[in-house]
Order: C-alpha cells, then sequence, then structure tokens
C-alpha cells in the first residue's frame, strides 16, 4: 500500500468517525452549524484526496 493510499484511507476513517461524533454531539446537545461545517470541510478535502490519488 503507498503512502498517498495509506493517508487517504486514514483521512476516509477519520471523516467517518467525525460524523459519528458530530452527530452523536447533535442529538445529545443540540445542533452546532460550525461542527457540521467543520466536517463538510473534512469531508471535502477527503474527497478531494481521493479524486487525485485516482488521476
Amino acid at each position: 500500500m503507498s503512502g498517498s493510499t495509506k493517508s487517504t484511507k486514514v483521512m476516509g476513517v477519520l471523516t467517518v468517525t467525525a460524523l459519528v461524533v458530530v452527530t452523536a454531539y447533535t442529538a445529545a446537545l443540540g445542533s452546532n452549524g460550525w461542527l457540521w461545517f467543520g466536517w463538510v470541510v473534512l469531508g471535502l478535502v477527503t474527497i478531494g484526496m481521493a479524486t487525485s490519488r485516482s488521476t
């Protein structure tokens, strides 16, 4: 497994973990727009890494 593939996989796991954490926070304490914004940015960075790796 190359370094690029490994880092993309780590980012994917981090993104999914962050989604679970943000969802749990929202369920327990109410919605926080900044957390969701941060998760969207993280997701876009992950998608960008996966796209650049495949080209």
